[in-house]
């Protein structure tokens, strides 16, 4: 019988980070000194390679073939893979994400005390228990919508979990854009406009004042950061639920603009007068172990 063929994804800490990039002379008299700025690396770092090395001796113990890739933002490809595995938080497992299709995604908050892993199952403390569970095919997998984004007819990705941030490509300069919604079509000025799915609805979409969604919720939802309209204006398109199957429209105005997609893994540049488009990808993340249930808060719970 084949082995089962799994993917470790695995971040590399801020302590990773030092070592590697040449140990800068000023972080390390912080981390002698165990100045705040710095002091929770040494902790966060011990916690990740235990963890990471009980998930390795885990997958190893339960006779799987492992693959592990170092960094976040590693690529892989997950043709005939079994499952993904992410060590780290969220970050971690939204990175990862953007590699995988139909394959079931089991998240591991290597650090709980230092890191947030909401859509993590697995800790150190059941993380035994839940790989196996999930290789024999035990463990229930939710379906998160994700997002397609097109720029100018450019396909950019299918597989956005999170948000997209339209905004000037200098956070402290204006956006200026075009916002059309079915007939509905509004010249905006503002820092920039969310456009994300129910897995982002807790996120920044929230902040900016948008709405928390349902976890298997099919939507997306459009939220205006910081409008300015001028005096006695209002705009009418600040905040928007856009349901399946449709398509909402957003066209620079600016030279200089981007596009983040969950968060800093992926910048595209927008040029003057582009127009992106932002639906429902026909490709949701199966995400084991998690509580679909746990996001269900009312809009006015915030």
């Amino acid at each position: 019988m084949a082995k089962p063929k799994v993917i470790i994804v695995a971040k590399r800490t801020a302590l990773d980070r030092y070592h590697d990039e040449g140990e800068d002379p000023r972080v390390r008299r912080l981390l002698r000194k165990a100045d705040p700025s710095v002091r929770r690396w040494q902790p966060a770092h011990a916690a990740h390679i235990a963890t990471l090395a009980l998930v390795q001796k885990t997958l190893q113990r339960l006779g799987a073939e492992v693959w592990t890739v170092h960094g976040a933002g590693g690529r892989f490809d997950g043709k005939g893979v079994a499952l993904v595995v992410t060590v780290g938080g969220d970050g971690t497992l939204l990175a990862a994400s953007h590699n995988v299709s139909d394959i079931p995604l089991l998240g591991v908050n290597s650090s709980p005390k230092h890191s947030v892993g909401y859509f993590c199952a697995a800790q150190r403390s059941n993380v035994e228990q839940l790989l196996e569970r999930a290789l024999r095919g035990g463990l229930r997998a939710v379906a998160l919508s994700r997002m397609r984004v097109d720029v100018d007819g450019r396909h950019v990705s299918n597989r956005v979990l999170n948000e997209a941030l339209f905004c000037h490509a200098i956070p402290a300069a204006t956006s200026r854009y075009i916002l059309r919604f079915g007939r509905q079509a509004e010249e905006q000025t503002s820092s920039g406009v969310w456009i994300g799915t129910a897995a982002g609805s807790t996120g920044a979409l929230r902040s900016a004042g948008g709405r928390v969604r349902a976890l298997t919720s099919r939507g997306l939802q459009c939220v205006v950061r910081e409008p300015y309209a001028g005096a006695g204006r209002l705009y009418e398109l600040r905040r928007l639920d856009i349901p399946e199957g449709s398509t909402l429209r957003v066209q620079s105005k600016i030279q200089d603009a981007c596009l983040f997609l969950d968060g800093p893994f992926k910048r595209v540049r927008v040029a003057l007068g582009e127009t992106m488009t932002f639906r429902v990808s026909d490709e949701p993340l199966l995400v084991l172990g998690i509580n679909a249930a746990r996001k269900r808060k009312r809009d006015d719970d915030r």
